[in-house]
């Protein structure tokens, strides 16, 4: 069987498709939600028969919005479907109106992957395709690539899409704070936050969760995920990410829909929004922080929302000051730490892989947390040392704010 490097490459081929239209930095808006678009249609050819007719039965009764989407979600054995009687095959028999058929298709899959597919911004790139005569092209030589599970099982197509963010990151980054990780620096992280860990993952029923607030692409997110699998495959790691780049929140989703890992939940865990100004896991806890904030960029942007809580908040995020505007590092140092598990709570640990700070915050139990930092005014206060409690015992089983089964 082919491994994932083969049929990364098979995908990369296809970009040279682009070349003219596109810059190569501009390859990944057609070539990532092209990628993820066989695979769903891949995954779902086998259901597609008894979602279409789960469908037509339901139409036109009084079940629709989110109670259709579960029941076809469930008639696929997915976390999403597909009614769209298109697939990719049949996109292939009207090339004059591909570009409409492919925007109904794309419409016809659950809410969840639309949204994915609308932060793309792909019907654009459809368009774009469409005026450049390249889109029945593209959509052919896609066609052409077998991602079925039976050929490219879940793990593999992990490693392909990994693959191809990569490549595509590697290309894209033109700006200071669109940076990409390297895969070695990011294990060498994970290596660390867990370095003192193995014992407790390796009990049984262990379940831990873990955040990046700026998780990008989601790389750390997956990262972590193959250090369970590989040394505590008993263990449940629920990871959740946020992020405000549209594209890269979407891929990150898309990833983890893909690999269809089953305790990520119910496909939710990324989601989309300014992690200082609308933070998606407030009042959420989390035992692990993995991240690699933004280097080079300031909260000018955030400045008065930020300043706001900071006066209203003596306890809150920003309660122990506020750092220079130029240093939105600290800032995402500080928005982590009082999200630290009540139960598990230890000072962060620092890996600098690179200028950006990279941080691996790992939450212990029998320590304490005290943040010190000076506000954009140049006054500077300190948060009250709050020790914690010994880890109970329920810490180590599955936490009620996450399912308890595969979904």
């Amino acid at each position: 069987m082919p491994d994932h490097n083969y049929f990364a490459s098979l995908i990369w081929q296809i970009a040279d498709l682009l070349r003219g239209p596109y810059r190569p930095p501009q390859y990944e808006r057609v070539m990532l939600p092209m990628t993820v678009l066989r695979r769903f249609d891949c995954v779902l050819a086998p259901s597609k028969p008894r979602v279409l007719a789960e469908h037509a039965r339901l139409s036109g009764g009084r079940v629709e919005g989110e109670a259709l989407d579960t029941t076809l979600n469930q008639a696929a054995g997915q976390r999403f479907h597909n009614h769209s009687p298109l697939d990719f095959e049949k996109l292939k028999g009207d090339p004059d109106n591909i570009a409409q058929h492919l925007v109904s298709y794309i419409k016809g899959f659950s809410t969840n992957v639309r949204d994915i597919f609308e932060f793309f911004e792909f019907e654009n790139e459809i368009e774009r395709m469409r005026e450049a005569n390249i889109l029945y092209l593209v959509v052919s030589k896609f066609c052409d690539v077998d991602l079925h599970p039976s050929a490219v099982p879940n793990e593999q197509m992990g490693l392909i899409f990994e693959n191809l963010i990569r490549r595509f990151n590697e290309l894209a980054n033109e700006t200071a704070g669109d940076h990409f990780t390297p895969r070695e620096a990011i294990r060498l992280m994970v290596n660390i936050l867990f370095i003192h860990d193995d014992k407790l993952l390796a009990t049984p029923g262990t379940v831990r969760k873990l955040l990046d607030p700026a998780c990008g692409t989601g790389g750390m997110l997956a990262e972590a995920q193959n250090y369970l699998r590989e040394h505590h495959g008993a263990a449940r790691l629920y990871v959740y990410g946020q992020d405000y780049n549209k594209r890269a929140f979407a891929t990150a989703a898309s990833d983890m829909l893909m690999k269809q890992v089953d305790h990520n939940g119910a496909g939710n865990n990324v989601r989309y929004g300014d992690s200082f100004t609308d933070d998606q896991f407030a009042g959420e806890t989390f035992d692990y922080f993995l991240t690699n904030p933004p280097f080079g960029v300031d909260w000018k942007k955030q400045q008065r929302e930020i300043q706001q809580e900071y006066d209203k908040r003596s306890d809150g995020r920003f309660g122990a000051g506020l750092p220079r505007v130029n240093d939105g590092s600290l800032l995402f140092l500080q928005h982590m730490s009082p999200s630290s598990s009540p139960c598990a709570r230890r000072s962060t640990n620092t890996a600098r892989a690179s200028p950006s700070s990279s941080v691996a915050h790992r939450s212990l139990p029998g320590a304490q947390v005290r943040v010190r930092a000076t506000s954009a005014s140049g006054s500077s206060r300190t948060t009250g040392s709050r020790p914690s409690s010994l880890c109970p015992s329920r810490c180590s089983t599955t936490p009620a704010s996450v399912p308890t089964s595969g979904s």
